[in-house]
């Protein structure tokens, strides 16, 4: 998998809130074989002693960090927080979140656009968080992004991908982009399915993060990842409204009249 010029092995990328301890954490990044992790400027605001040991503990993890504009829900504030991310953890990649409803988190797409395309245009190396619509991701690929990253649901609820169809579309209609199914994802088997439909990747935190064994939870979501990637590689069959029998009818041994001989 290749992000921006970039090549990434790993097809499961990480969150890095809400772990019960720094130690479960990174032993959740290191079961995951994780090698991207998302970062919030608001964990190393202020420059206090906790922030500098979470960043010591990214940094002995040996992964690349993907800082995000969390919470932002204008383009000035999006904007304004990927400059200082830049500056804090240099490196051009941004995970880019403008918020556009409280209650549901869904993106404030024409914000998203706009922040998009002035961060591009300044050399920033664009993941937006976005939806699954066909017209936002193409003005965000106009815009400059080279990897577009739809939900699967919004975030923090674990339902999996709400829209099978728009998200099937998508990667129908951009077969060269690379696509990041990120929020929503609750279970394995929901990281599986997305692998099945051909995305490229998945981000999730919540689901491993507030899970009771976080390592063994990402343990889990590696392997449903593998499985997901090997059976689309497989060219799984069909799926189809009528039963067929699994083992043929011909052939059969043919009973003929029970004979009473008594």
């Amino acid at each position: 998998m290749q992000l921006y010029d970039v090549n990434i092995a790993s097809r499961l990328l990480l969150g890095t809130a809400q772990y019960p301890s720094p130690a479960v954490l990174a032993g959740a990044v290191k079961a995951s074989g994780t090698e991207v992790v998302t970062v919030s400027l608001r964990r190393e605001a202020g420059g206090n002693q906790h922030g500098q040991a979470f960043w010591r503990l990214i940094s002995e993890l040996g992964v690349r960090v993907l800082p995000n504009t969390a919470g932002c829900h204008s383009v000035k504030d999006a904007v304004t927080t990927a400059h200082m991310a830049r500056e804090v953890f240099g490196t051009a990649w941004i995970k880019l979140e403008v918020i556009g409803d409280n209650d549901t988190l869904c993106p404030d797409v024409l914000a998203l656009v706009e922040a998009a395309r002035i961060l591009c245009s300044e050399g920033f190396e664009v993941f937006p968080y976005t939806t699954e619509d066909l017209v936002v991701a193409e003005r965000l690929l106009e815009a400059g992004c080279k990897v577009l990253m739809p939900w699967g649901a919004p975030i923090g609820t674990g339902l999996g991908l709400n829209n099978i169809y728009g998200l099937r579309t998508l990667r129908a209609h951009f077969a060269e982009v690379p696509l990041i199914v990120d929020a929503g994802i609750g279970l394995p088997s929901h990281a599986a399915h997305a692998m099945e439909l051909g995305f490229d990747a998945v981000l999730l935190n919540t689901a491993i993060a507030r899970a009771g064994d976080p390592v063994g939870m990402a343990k889990a979501f590696a392997s449903a990842i593998a499985a997901g990637v090997a059976g689309r590689a497989a060219d799984p069959m069909e799926p189809r409204d009528m039963a067929r029998p699994s083992t043929p009818v011909f052939g059969l041994a043919s009973l003929g009249p029970v004979i009473n001989y008594g």
